[in-house]
């Protein structure tokens, strides 16, 4: 990758701090998604050494001796791909921290959520800070293009420019219940659609819509085969594409496991172990069901989002075209797991420490995200494919803010309904409407 290309990743600064604070951290995320250029340019900033499991030569030398491996180069150590090494690395790296309580010694990328591989019996449990890639927020790229915001991106420095202010304050207006109403929203519905067609896999961003659907399903075909099937050791792997696409044309939906067992013609049993495949190689992220005692009766099942819109588009075998028409099925669902993404990445790139969740119950009231922080703090967000929004879209968070000021008064700090229009208005109290670019700055 050139220097004109490099996008500066909102999860620097965050790195940065705890490689500070902790003996190893772990940087993980979906294949193609930027974690061996951000962990190369960690370890060339530090004057550390990057070695990639995925060369060959470099996992022969590492499993033949893997304590020499790890004690004996230069620190920062980066170990690119560090569950292809399994658990002889791992332990190796356990028993060089244990010897000393450097901070910063090691950088493990994975590809997996490596520390539950079956075959992975040590978790650096004590010693480890976790951070979580994911493939390109919007708010990275606007900011990259924006010459004001990210003019680190076009000199291949991985620090500064990273996610603009604008950006990172979003989340923190809405807890603190004042959104920002003077947002201009410059995207109409039909960008909206290429933007989440297009997805944010580094690779695919610079490919036209041709290409880009070809890499897609390579890319499904490769984590499938490389990732799934290998480290799960599964011998029957054959219905993992068409569960994949199963879970591309659910995306925004709650799991029906029964469902994709009889249409897949496999026990129920190997259609939750092979999901769990998908969700440990972030094929797949899920949202557990929010709900509090006093607040209603919430079913509990997870509502499954595929992790990159861009993928689940070209499994599903549609483009920005397919999805404009008001009669198109999927564009709902595309749009709303475009903004479960976008709202993902925000959080994982700052300390705000909120969890999200979704709300259903068995009077059929949903609402597409609930944020809470640990003090109870509340905001409910709903999302809409509309360029059109109306008062009535946003019923049900307006009975969940009467609810929590019934049994918590001061928790639910806003409601959002974000839709693909421009307008950006209050709609009662705590209540709004507000364009989906408000989440990251706009170009200049």
């Amino acid at each position: 990758m050139t220097a004109e290309m490099l996008i500066p990743r909102a999860q620097q600064p965050r790195l940065e701090r705890l490689l500070d604070a902790f003996r190893v951290v772990v940087l993980h995320g979906p294949r193609q998604c930027g974690k061996s250029t951000l962990a190369r340019l960690m370890a060339e900033a530090r004057g550390g050494t990057y070695a990639s499991l995925d060369d060959d030569t470099t996992l022969d030398a590492a499993m033949s001796d893997p304590v020499t491996f790890v004690s004996e180069q230069q620190l920062p150590l980066v170990i690119d791909e560090v569950q292809l090494g399994g658990d002889r690395i791992v332990r190796a790296v356990k028993r060089a921290v244990d010897a000393s309580h450097q901070t910063g010694r090691y950088l493990l990328t994975g590809s997996t959520h490596f520390l539950t591989v079956p075959t992975i019996s040590e978790s650096l449990a004590g010693r480890v800070a976790i951070v979580q890639l994911w493939p390109l927020s919007q708010a990275e790229m606007s900011a990259a293009a924006n010459p004001h915001e990210g003019a680190a991106a076009h000199s291949g420095s991985p620090a500064g420019g990273t996610l603009a202010p604008a950006a990172d304050a979003t989340l923190r207006g809405w807890f603190d219940g004042e959104p920002d109403l003077g947002h201009r929203a410059s995207t109409e519905r039909s960008g909206y659609l290429e933007l989440l067609c297009r997805g944010g896999f580094p690779e695919a961003v610079r490919m036209g819509p041709e290409g880009r659907n070809v890499w897609f399903r390579s890319y499904a075909d490769t984590v499938i085969r490389r990732d799934i099937v290998a480290l799960g050791d599964i011998r029957r792997g054959a219905a993992l594409p068409r569960l994949l696409e199963l879970a591309a044309a659910s995306t925004s939906s709650v799991v029906n496991i029964a469902d994709w067992s009889r249409r897949l013609g496999i026990d129920r049993a190997t259609v939750e172990s092979y999901l769990e495949w998908m969700r440990r190689v972030f094929l797949v992220h899920e949202l557990p069901s929010w709900g509090r005692g006093r607040i209603g009766q919430a079913t509990r099942r997870p509502r499954l989002h595929l992790a990159d819109t861009g993928l689940a588009a070209a499994l599903y075998g549609l483009d920005s075209a397919a999805l404009r028409p008001p009669t198109a099925t999927m564009t709902g669902a595309l749009v709303e797991s475009f903004v479960a993404n976008e709202v993902a990445r925000l959080l994982t790139a700052n300390d705000m420490n909120v969890s999200m969740q979704h709300y259903r119950d068995k009077e059929q009231r949903e609402i597409d995200l609930v944020l809470e922080q640990p003090n109870g703090a509340t905001v409910a967000v709903e999302v809409k494919a509309s360029a059109s929004p109306r008062s009535t879209d946003l019923q049900h968070v307006r009975w969940l803010r009467d609810r929590l000021d019934a049994v918590a008064a001061g928790s639910f700090r806003c409601g959002i309904l974000l839709h693909t229009g421009t307008a950006a208005h209050r709609m009662g109290d705590r209540l709004y409407l507000m364009p989906i670019d408000s989440l990251w700055p706009q170009r200049t």
